[in-house]
């Protein structure tokens, strides 16, 4: 039988409030349009020119009462839709509490996604059903958008910045995950799969390293692998490996450095007068480019690491930056 969906079907909590803000502003619009479309064709018919039936004397110019109806009431119901609409995009792009953090990079063409015990994923994003999600974005060369229609959610993946969104998935099952942002001779190639498990399947996987019960269903290209050390171990692994631990976690280095165990989370003085908080934002940039932001009261004797490590790398050593903070990040 042909089954063309009208729609993607709904499966966030997130993506309820945006489907029925949705058909409200479609009804709505087929309300009004149908007013205006039937009031000229009977307006047209009823006083044609040649409708000599009609008294056109004493006609009746203006109604004030008619003028603020049709003014007032489309007025409230758009601040409506404003307030609403305001409310559902605060939803998904407001910092909240208590989620599960993935991170996702874009690159060409592809998706690249990180889970807090070490599982990665290519071309697809393995989720719990039921729990809140924070999706923590950014690109590796040019602008992609991550979208996943069935939760009716997309954020930019912008090279350079970490963007994040929020979304609880509430149905288990596999979406259809695209890039919606023109990058590329391969854009149209650049499409995936989010597999959504319930709780209880979702842990069961990850404890078996993002094998068994979802590698099955990761076709388009994609696998899951890792899991034999968490974001935050792979962070600490590439974090000796640069040499950062003679200086920042030695207590005999003859360099004065920032205490780095207090970096997340803290609001970090600088040279300049300024104040900024210790955020993946920060912390990226300070190991790219650590002149950028000198804390005060030290000097600038980093080397800069811009091209020396990759995205992965530098969202694992976000992580451990995190760990040493107390921060699992894996679900707050």
């Amino acid at each position: 039988m042909w089954n063309f969906p009208f729609v993607p079907p709904t499966a966030s909590k997130e993506g309820e409030g945006i489907s029925l803000l949705y058909w409200t502003i479609t009804l709505l619009a087929v309300v009004f349009g149908s007013i205006v479309l039937f009031g000229v064709i009977y307006l047209a018919v009823r006083y044609r020119a040649d409708n000599n039936a009609v008294d056109r004397s004493n006609a009746t110019e203006s109604d004030l009462r008619v003028e603020l109806a049709w003014t007032l009431i489309p007025l409230v119901l758009a601040l409506v839709m404003f307030g609403w609409a305001a409310k559902l995009y605060a939803d998904i792009y407001a910092p909240r509490e208590g989620y599960y953090e993935v991170f996702v990079i874009g690159k060409q063409w592809m998706w690249h996604c990180q889970h807090p015990n070490g599982v990665r994923e290519n071309n697809v994003l393995t989720l719990p059903a039921g729990r809140l999600v924070k999706a923590s974005i950014i690109s590796q060369d040019v602008i992609h958008a991550f979208s996943i229609p069935a939760f009716r959610i997309k954020r930019d993946a912008v090279p350079g910045r970490y963007n994040a969104m929020y979304f609880t998935p509430t149905k288990p099952g596999e979406y259809h995950l695209f890039c919606t942002e023109y990058c590329g001779t391969k854009h149209s190639e650049m499409i995936g799969k989010v597999i959504v498990l319930p709780e209880k399947e979702f842990q069961a996987w990850l404890e078996k390293g993002g094998q068994g019960l979802a590698t099955a269903t990761t076709g388009m290209g994609g696998a899951a692998t890792g899991g034999a050390l968490t974001l935050a171990q792979q962070g600490e692994q590439t974090f000796k490996a640069l040499g950062c631990n003679a200086c920042h976690l030695n207590p005999n280095s003859a360099v004065k450095v920032p205490d780095i165990t207090k970096t997340w989370g803290s609001d970090i003085p600088l040279a300049d007068g300024r104040t900024v908080k210790g955020d993946e934002a920060y912390i990226r940039e300070s190991i790219l480019n650590p002149g950028a932001k000198i804390h005060a009261g030290y000097q600038n004797l980093m080397p800069p690491y811009q091209g020396q490590v990759s995205e992965e790398q530098l969202v694992q050593l976000i992580a451990y930056i995190k760990s040493l903070a107390g921060d699992s990040s894996g679900g707050n």
